[in-house]
């Protein structure tokens, strides 16, 4: 056997071993009766030409790889950005399964998440013994100070009413009758995960400034001179939350993070389980109402929430996952502008010292061409910051952009002399992603670890810097907001460049005319 005691063989050796190329050669001939090599060789060529990206491009009623995840993915992270609050989703295991694993895998943190567990008779007869159940269990087996609620498919397409069900479970005992019960119908068959961050961040917000389902009085508004932060769905908030907490911090300005999961996804390891750690408490939910205004860094992850802010009264500041020099500049000026207070000497030289990089390392980036995929407010934020090193964002594709995101992006290309080559692709997805880097090439993809694919079919180089991202590890303990986040990237883009260079040029006597120690 090619394992064994004295000859221990990781994965990506042991498959390699003749005994298993035998097995595979045999399952190939005798089971899966496939078309010919060459046949199958021919197909594959066309998928690469222009005729068949024309085709790929006009399919409405199919979908293929998407860049997105669903709306109840948003919700969990809501969940898990609140003080000692347990995520409770109305559905059935293995939709919480998945999203217990894909956080847990991207953070390589344990994610604390529930079911009520709805199976066959639940899609029947509806799921309020699941909820009431559930509940009850949740509350005396883990203890959270809050259980934030929101839905999955089956719980939608059977139409259960969250409020009811819930009111139903207080009256059984389930859970004290004053007990915090936030929630959030998240139909997972539309939106995203930002959309689901939206609808969950808005029901927390609405349970305790109006009233708490009606049990309480609305809470009335007392204006104070704190700043609320709603960061948005965000794969590298470890990174991020720290860094926007202490350019704040210099200002010496009181802020109130809406939604902060970065302690709970970096918990130390020194012989303590926290099954909840750090997270806004809901002291701090109550006391944000009366804010003076609410930096939002996400539009399009925030629509409804920055609207129902915007209605209590308070000034909301809405940007687009600022990266870069303009980017953080806008976010700077802000708070200076919110706050009447000047910006700090420190965040001036950070400036300087981000922009003398950028000059430093121009020559390299300069004119390359990049395509990339992800959240709409993120794929602004990379675009202008490519413009700004000179590099030409040439495929720009959001699967949960709109059309109105299109727009704007295009304005930001329309801006800048190297996005005049630039398009943008809203309600896309990865299979037309790869029509795009095999008809019009470029010489880098930014994406996540899906992208992985379509470097290994098409050769393009690929950047991780967009949720999920599996296969790399701590890329979300580093920031990529604010002058240092820019840095960062600026960064991981170089790395990946001259990685790329010197793998065309590393055959001695050949291509090494360029492999030089000083790039």
């Amino acid at each position: 056997m090619p394992q064994s005691a004295e000859k221990i063989l990781d994965h990506e050796l042991l498959f390699r071993e003749p005994e298993y190329q035998q097995l595979f050669a045999d399952k190939k001939a005798k089971f899966e009766f496939t078309h010919a090599d060459t046949k199958i060789a021919e197909i594959r060529d066309w998928t690469k030409t222009k005729d068949y990206k024309e085709k790929n491009f006009a399919r409405d009623s199919l979908v293929v790889n998407p860049a997105k995840a669903c709306q109840p993915l948003g919700a969990v992270y809501v969940a898990n950005g609140f003080h000692k609050t347990l995520s409770f989703v109305h559905g059935s295991q293995g939709c919480v399964a998945y999203y217990r694993s894909h956080f847990s895998r991207h953070f390589k943190e344990p994610t604390s998440c529930v079911s009520s567990s709805m199976t066959e008779d639940a899609a029947v007869f509806g799921g309020l013994n699941n909820m009431v159940d559930g509940l009850a269990n949740a509350y005396n087996l883990y203890k959270p100070e809050m259980i934030a609620v929101s839905t999955t498919c089956m719980a939608e397409v059977i139409g259960d009413d969250l409020n009811a069900f819930i009111k139903t479970a207080k009256e059984k005992g389930s859970v004290p009758a004053e007990y915090d019960v936030p929630y959030a119908h998240t139909p997972a068959f539309v939106g995203s995960h930002v959309t689901g961050y939206d609808n969950a961040l808005l029901g927390v917000l609405q349970h305790f400034w109006d009233g708490k389902s009606g049990t309480t009085a609305p809470l009335v508004r007392t204006p104070d001179d704190s700043i609320n932060f709603i960061g948005g769905f965000d794969g590298f908030v470890v990174g991020n939350m720290k860094e926007v907490k202490r350019i704040f911090a210099l200002f010496g300005v009181k802020v109130n993070v809406l939604c902060d999961p970065s302690e709970t996804w970096n918990t130390p390891t020194d012989g303590e389980f926290r099954m909840y750690e750090g997270g806004t408490t809901k002291q701090e939910v109550i006391g944000a109402l009366n804010a003076k205004a609410t930096i939002v860094f996400q539009e399009y992850c925030c629509e409804k929430t920055a609207r129902y802010i915007a209605e209590k009264g308070q000034e909301v500041v809405v940007l687009n996952a600022p990266v870069g020099v303009a980017g953080t500049d806008r976010f700077i000026m802000a708070i200076a502008k919110l706050t009447g207070k000047p910006v700090p000497d420190q965040l001036t030289k950070e400036r300087g010292q981000l922009v003398d990089a950028m000059a430093d390392s121009q020559s390299h980036l300069h004119g390359k061409r990049y395509a990339l995929y992800g959240d709409p407010d993120q794929m602004i934020g990379y675009t202008e910051f490519l413009l700004e090193l000179g590099a030409e964002p040439a495929h720009i594709l959001s699967t949960n952009g709109t059309e109105e995101w299109a727009k704007k992006v295009q304005a930001v290309l329309d801006a800048s002399a190297y996005g005049q080559g630039g398009k943008v692709y809203p309600k896309r997805d990865l299979w037309h992603m790869r029509s795009l880097l095999h008809t019009e090439p470029v010489d880098f993809l930014i994406g996540n670890t899906y992208g992985k694919y379509l470097e290994r079919d098409v050769g393009t180089p690929l950047i991780r810097a967009v949720f999920p991202i599996f296969d790399r590890h701590h890329y979300h303990r580093f920031a990529t907001w604010g002058y240092n986040g820019a840095l960062w990237l600026l960064t991981m883009f170089l790395d990946e460049f001259f990685e790329t260079l010197d793998a065309n040029t590393i055959i001695p006597g050949k291509t090494d005319y360029s492999f030089d120690i000083i790039r």
